[in-house]
């Protein structure tokens, strides 16, 4: 009887054939287990894992500055939050796109994967919050002026959901080549904005107003615009990838405060109400944060329904 993948498991190796335990020198089987499932092992003239995810500049990029153990983690959950916002910010992109060309199937999948992205971002504040008061101060002066409220990746996200402040363009004015990415998002259509447009090509009531704007301004709430959205969610069979896309809005923006909630709640328990590096007033001006909603209608409806 051929092997199962419970034998594999008692083996030392998942079913895949990763992770397979290796008899010592000598041992009965250990040439058998060394070229267990025929796996390579010679990469003299082959890309490795390790080359194609350029590891090692990855795994070169942590530098602390100060003596302290606790610093490594300061950074590995600061990078680690960059890269999946890298991914954030491609699939934001494309659903942008996605809605735009009426693709909303392929839009829907990337919204989804944005809020799945925000659930990872949540949990990484649990490691974090392993810090304390003390660790956390024994690195902060080695920070400098450096925060995460200058992180240009997290300004064009917030820009792409709607939630535009010229103002915080100046913390990239000195890197020209960052400026231009954060300036278009800044002038660009926000997701938000690009659904108003697909509920009025559908031959919704959205006023013009909300069509044809200063994309620069914050979004501003509608009487009307929530009208055209309360069609859709009376008659839900009528327009059901409309409705489907006012569900993915909300749980976006629901995945979106818990991100939120949890950045506040870690910032408190480490540094209470001490100023943050960036010269923001750290816990107040995160609480003020979640104050702000960005698809406004989608969330009123649902008291007017």
């Amino acid at each position: 009887m051929s092997p199962g993948p419970d034998d594999d498991a008692a083996a030392g190796g998942c079913p895949f054939g990763h992770g397979a335990l290796v008899p010592a020198d000598g041992a009965d089987g250990a040439d058998d287990a060394i070229t267990h499932h025929d796996a390579l092992l010679d990469f003299s003239g082959e890309m490795s894992y390790g080359d194609y995810l350029h590891l090692d500049q990855v795994l070169g990029a942590q530098h602390p500055l100060s003596p302290d153990h606790n610093e490594m983690l300061f950074i590995v959950q600061h990078q680690t939050s960059e890269l999946w916002m890298k991914l954030m910010l491609h699939e934001l992109r494309a659903a942008i796109d996605a809605l735009r060309a009426d693709r909303l199937p392929a839009g829907f999948k990337m919204l989804a994967r944005v809020s799945r992205i925000l659930e990872q971002l949540v949990h990484a504040w649990d490691v974090l919050a392993t810090m304390t008061p003390p660790e956390y101060s024994a690195i902060r002066a080695h920070l400098a002026r450096s925060s995460g409220f200058q992180s240009w990746q997290y300004r064009c996200i917030e820009f792409g959901l709607g939630n535009k402040n010229g103002a915080m363009l100046r913390p990239h004015a000195h890197r020209p080549d960052l400026l231009a990415i954060v300036d278009a998002a800044w002038r660009a259509p926000s997701l938000y904005d690009e659904a108003l447009r697909l509920l009025a090509r559908r031959g919704l009531p959205v006023p013009a107003s909300h069509l044809d704007r200063d994309w620069t301004r914050p979004y501003a709430a509608s009487d009307a615009v929530e009208a055209a959205w309360l069609v859709v969610y009376r008659d839900p069979e009528a327009h059901w990838d409309l409705y489907q896309l006012g569900e993915e809005l909300a749980d976006l923006e629901d995945a979106f405060r818990l991100w939120r909630f949890r950045h506040l709640t870690t910032v408190e328990r480490i540094i209470g109400h001490k100023r943050g590096t960036g010269g923001t007033s750290g816990v107040g001006y995160l609480r003020r944060m979640l104050d702000t909603v960005l698809f406004p209608e989608i969330w009123k409806l649902r008291t007017d329904l």
